[in-house]
């Protein structure tokens, strides 16, 4: 888990970095819509539904645990 909560770290600084470093370059011009990003992702294939259904839950899931603090 922790594992995890650092890489949301390293995504929170600097997203379009960490996704490059994952393989998943994304165009400049998409670079502030994060629609878009996911859009492209999926249409290229390096992003499945499944995985973006999940990323969703998970962000979801530390909205609600890091709520009021």
């Amino acid at each position: 888990m922790s594992n995890m909560f650092q890489q949301f770290q390293l995504f929170k600084q600097n997203p379009m970095q960490w996704l490059a470093s994952k393989g998943m370059d994304v165009p400049q011009n998409i670079a502030n819509n994060p629609d878009a990003i996911a859009q492209y992702l999926m249409n290229t294939g390096k992003l499945t539904q499944q995985q973006y259904n999940q990323a969703a839950q998970m962000a979801n899931q530390f909205r609600g645990q890091f709520k009021g603090r």
